[in-house]
This record gives C-alpha cells, structure tokens and sequence, in this order.
C-alpha cells in the first residue's frame, strides 16, 4: 500500500515545503501571487489524488478479503462487480469535482462569469449532448453496481454471441467469447435490451442433447446407456439425468437427453460427450435404431410397369 501512495507522498511534500519557505523568498509580489496560486491548484489536485487513492486501496483491502471466492461462487463474483463498478465510477466523480475546483480558483472564471451567462447556456448545452453517452453509461453503471443484472464471470449471450463477462468498467463491458475474442458493449446496452444470463441465480446448468432415430429404438436401453455414461463423466454434477421421447415424424423419434453440471462450460462439454457416446453405443450395439428411410419393392406388374419393378418408399 506504501508503494502505491509513494508519489503522491512527494509530490505533496514538495507543495508543503515550497508553501512554508514561499513567505521567506524575496519575491516580487505578483510572482508571489503567482506561485501561491499553482499551489492552491496543486493542493486542491493532491487532495482529489488522495481520494482517488483512498478508494483504490479500500477496494483492494476488501477484496482481499480470505473466505470470498470470486471464480465460482455467485456472491463473492456479486460483491467483485460492485467494488469495481463503484470504484471506477466514484474515481470518476472525484476527478470531474477535482478539475472543476481548480479551474474555479482562477480570477478569470470569476470575473468573466456574469457576463458569460448567456453564452455559457449554449456551450452548457453542446456539452452537455456531447457528454450525453458518458453520462447515460456512468449512471448506467451504478444501477448495474446496484440490481446485478450481469456480474464478472457470468456466462452470457449477447448478440447471438455465447461467452463470458469479463470486464466491466465505468462505461463498457468487455465480453470474452468462446473463441476468445473480444466483444466491447456500452453498459446503457444491459438497461436497454434484452440479453441471455445464464449464471444469474447459479452456476449449474441443465444441457440438452437432441437425437433422431428409427422407431425400432429400444429407449429404455439408451436411458440406461445415459445414466451409466454421466455417472462416468466428471462433468456431471450428480443432479439432472433424464431422456425423453420428445417428438416424432413420419420417419423418426427425437430423443433428448438432459444433464447438469456445475458451470456453463462443463455443461458445453458434457453436451459433447454425451451427444458422441450415445451415437457410438447405437452404431455398435443398435445399428437399426439409427435414422432410415424405408422403400417397398413392388411387382412391376402391379406397378403397371412392364419387365421391371419399381421402388415406392413408405
């Protein structure tokens, strides 16, 4: 923590021992003026760096915390996402308060402010449109700081885009996408339009596989097949396994098969593992069960056709 207050600690020090020999230096008046003035600048400066220091290292103190697990676990990832959000956006404030203070200190803004009413509406109100984006994302981050809608580490879906959150700042949230690229949204686009969050409650997951096959599939083996092959993954949580008849056409049955495991990326694996095993099991020991189209030979005399037959499907 010294080590991250060290320059400020000079810097400091170096205004307060130019303020205390400031009154001994023979100096013209107005350059003593002058000097006196940067230091009040200087201090007004030092005081919004102390405070912007004093809220990075109580947020490192409190995230440093033992007992809170920020990967896994909801709550620790919820307190994560405020104590940055609210960090960044309260250094923020106290920057805008800072540089206002310090351009107040000077004669000019003072004896210029009257007269410069009318035209400071306008310039207010350019500003103002200018700074509209800025504004909507800061108090957009607070409001996410304070309802969770997304938290660091949730895994969401965001333009058809499946990934993770991995950053959130005072105006953007980067997402970090299963190939592993990149996507920056503006924080007012979470207040404004829907979005998938798959970790919002838990962790835990429920995954689906989804399989065609022939009629003559014998179910309550593949049901089996299933329990045995989560029971044997160590993705599976040991919550949710169950396979259902969930469609059927006039040439196949949709099985589907339901597992849990206990985050997102598990679950994608799990998904894969038990997709390509079940589809090995019915090659090896139900060939018949996969998906066929049927045809019926029929006589070419029946079929009105002379000296050859005809292949109708079914």
């Amino acid at each position: 923590m010294i080590s991250a207050i060290q320059p400020l600690l000079r810097v400091g020090l170096a205004a307060f021992a130019v303020a205390l020999v400031l009154p001994a230096v023979p100096l013209e008046r107005e350059a003593r003026a002058f000097i006196g003035h940067w230091l009040v600048v200087t201090f007004i400066i030092l005081l919004g760096w102390s405070c912007t220091a004093a809220i990075t290292l109580a947020s490192d103190y409190y995230l440093r915390r033992p007992g809170i697990d920020f990967s896994g676990d909801p709550l620790g990832r919820k307190h994560l996402t405020q104590i940055r959000v609210l960090r960044r956006v309260a250094s923020t404030v106290v920057v805008l308060v800072t540089v206002a203070a310090a351009l107040m200190t000077f004669e000019s803004v003072k004896q210029y402010g009257v007269s410069l009413i009318a035209s400071a509406g306008a310039a207010g109100l350019v500003v103002g449109l200018a700074a509209r984006p800025l504004l909507t994302n800061l108090f957009a981050g607070i409001q996410i700081a304070i309802t969770q809608p997304i938290r660091i580490g949730d895994a969401v879906i965001v333009e058809n885009e499946w990934g993770w959150v991995e950053e959130i700042t005072s105006t953007y949230v980067v997402i970090k996408i299963w190939d592993w690229r990149r996507m920056v949204v503006p924080l007012s686009y979470f207040l404004d339009r829907p979005f998938q969050n798959w970790t919002r409650q838990s962790s835990d997951l429920i995954g689906s596989v989804m399989l065609w096959v022939d009629y003559t599939v014998p179910v309550t083996r593949i049901r089996a097949k299933l329990e045995e092959l989560v029971q044997a993954s160590r993705l599976w949580d040991g919550q949710v396994v169950n396979l259902q008849v969930v469609d059927s056409s006039e040439r196949a049955l949709q099985l589907r098969a339901l597992v849990s495991a206990r985050t997102s990326p598990e679950a994608w694996d799990l998904r894969c593992e038990v997709r390509e095993k079940l589809i090995a099991f019915l090659q090896e020991q139900h060939p018949g069960a996969l998906p066929k189209q049927r045809a019926e030979l029929i006589p070419a005399e029946a079929a009105g056709l002379p000296g050859r037959e005809r292949a109708n499907p079914i």
